[in-house]
């Protein structure tokens, strides 16, 4: 069955699982144009180039500065280039948690097209895609398949560069005229040994809050290279980056959604952890880039949720909310096709000890636990920060409750809504009147009321009303607000024994004797 197939098989499951969900403003120094067209769909590769980090084109440029010294100073290769060939999701994680970059396309051929993405014709759709590295020379090949492309030297990997008398940057700049490449430096046909260290801002306008004035994307991960020639790292709470070397020739710029909050956002139908978005190419002094919702809509959507996230994460702190984080290594995934959400935590073992889903899906459960998401967030239609921000909460807060309650815990719950949507032909929730219902009720009531007050704290105004119409009542939790018990109070006894409205009951009135009025009250009003 070809995979085209299979991913929308697993769509159509995940939508099952789901849950469902009812200008630019100018700024000084902030650049509101630039990369407004940029692709980001497949990159299109032009010619192969000469690679000018090739220890022979390394050793070519330094016989010509220095030919006295050429013959007895060795280019040993300090580096790597190579590709690698995953077979599945397991073995990207591999060579993840051994600290490379992993890109996926060619580093030694010029972008005629810039994209977000590349896949390999020789690989078949679905599979994952060859994997591109720079490794250091004597790095320990795990057992994945893997070809060496090039031998290379940079200078800044090899310490004793840094005291034999030798400008090794004049060298990598003759590297790079040499090789043909001396368009693409800094200072075009010179040797000139000059280096800057890429630096900027990158920002969103959120039209409903900020006053409509950008603030930064926090925490992502900003990437940039020439050719084999890398350089990572993330930007600060306000947008912020400095990358830790430096650089004399232009560079590729990209984002990638992995977050120092720990959290990666990734799937756009390719096999990936953590989705790219370019920043196309600029010179070694940083790119500042601010984005909006005329902005591309995966760019946009995708800054939306790492912001959102990382509002979430942080603000689970003892200081403000006092609630369970979501577990690290989190995986959002992003379907631009559908609109439906959903917090499955498949990568942290909840799901597939369901005997319900490996007969509802048959051979696909395979699938789905080859790409393992955590949590789905379907934004097909939200064009908005407010309606992606509210989504993300919703979901989280199931995060944090996965959290404390455990797999077994969540995996009554995801039967409940398989089951409830299979016996009543697409009632996300059911009707709350068959066994396991009482899982999604505090589940969802959890989820709707954490989501409507964040809303409301984040953009002002009365506490909006999410999940109000649904049986389960989410109105609970928020009336127990009003009188006193706090988001941390509540959440504190939402622990594996609590799976109904009574024993929620049961539970706050023994944490809680002091509020007994305004429990009985509640759960008078809402109790049936």
């Amino acid at each position: 069955i070809a995979m085209g197939g299979k991913i929308r098989f697993v769509l159509l499951a995940l939508a099952i699982m789901s849950c469902s969900k009812d200008g630019v403003t100018s700024d000084s120094g902030l650049d509101f144009n630039y990369g407004r067209n940029l692709s980001h769909d497949k990159i299109v590769l032009g010619s192969r180039l000469e690679n000018p980090y090739k220890t022979e084109n390394i050793t070519k440029a330094l016989a010509a500065l220095y030919p006295t010294k050429a013959g007895r100073v060795e280019v040993d290769p300090t580096d790597l280039y190579v590709r690698f060939l995953p077979e599945d999701d397991d073995q990207c994680r591999v060579l993840e948690e051994m600290g490379l970059t992993l890109m996926d396309h060619p580093l030694d051929y010029d972008i005629l097209v810039e994209g977000d993405w590349y896949h390999d014709p020789d690989v078949p759709e679905g599979d994952v895609t060859w994997q591109y590295a720079v490794v250091p020379a004597d790095f320990r090949f795990p057992d994945i398949p893997y070809q060496i492309i090039h031998k290379c030297f940079i200078a800044e990997n090899n310490p004793e560069t840094k005291s034999d008398g030798i400008d090794w940057e004049a060298v990598e700049r003759q590297a790079y005229i040499i090789t043909g490449n001396g368009d693409r430096l800094q200072e075009p046909l010179t040797t000139k040994s000059v280096k800057t260290t890429p630096a900027g801002r990158i920002t969103i306008v959120d039209d409903k809050a900020n006053g409509g004035k950008p603030f930064g994307v926090a925490g992502v991960r900003v990437s940039c290279n020439s050719f084999v020639k890398f350089a990572h790292t993330y930007t600060d709470r306000d947008g912020y980056y400095t990358m830790p070397r430096q650089f004399t020739a232009n560079l590729r710029y990209r984002l990638v959604f992995e977050n120092v909050k720990g959290f990666s956002i990734g799937f756009n139908l390719v096999l990936v952890p953590a989705s790219v978005s370019t920043l196309g190419k600029a010179g070694p002094e940083g790119v500042s880039v601010t984005v909006t919702s005329a902005s591309e809509s995966k760019l946009f959507r995708r800054c939306v949720v790492n912001n959102a996230a990382y509002d979430y994460v942080s603000r689970c702190s003892e200081e403000d909310m006092d609630i369970t984080v979501p577990p690290r290594d989190l995986r959002i995934w992003l379907f631009h096709s559908m609109n439906a959400s959903s917090c499955i935590m498949a990568h942290h073992g909840a799901l597939f000890s369901l005997e319900l889903l490996e007969s509802f899906l048959g051979d696909y459960s395979s699938l789905l636990r080859y790409f393992m998401p955590d949590i789905t967030l379907g934004v097909k239609d939200a064009g908005t920060y407010s309606s992606i921000y509210s989504d993300v909460c919703h979901e989280l807060a199931h995060a944090s409750h996965f959290t404390k309650v455990g797999t077994e815990y969540w995996n009554r719950y995801v039967r409940y809504i398989i089951e409830s949507y299979l016996r009543t032909g697409g009632m996300t929730y059911g009707d709350g009147t068959t066994e396991g219902a009482g899982y999604c009720e505090i589940g969802e009531c959890w989820a709707y009321y954490m989501e409507s007050m964040m809303y409301k704290e984040r953009y002002g105004g009365s506490i909006p009303t999410f999940g109000s119409g649904y049986w389960f009542y989410p109105q609970i939790f928020r009336y127990l607000d009003e009188r006193g018990l706090t988001r941390s109070s509540i959440f504190s006894v939402l622990d594996k024994n609590v799976t109904s409205k009574e024993t929620l009951r049961m539970a706050l009135m023994a944490e809680f004797p002091e509020k007994r009025v305004a429990i009985e009250q509640v759960f008078s009003r809402y109790g049936n």
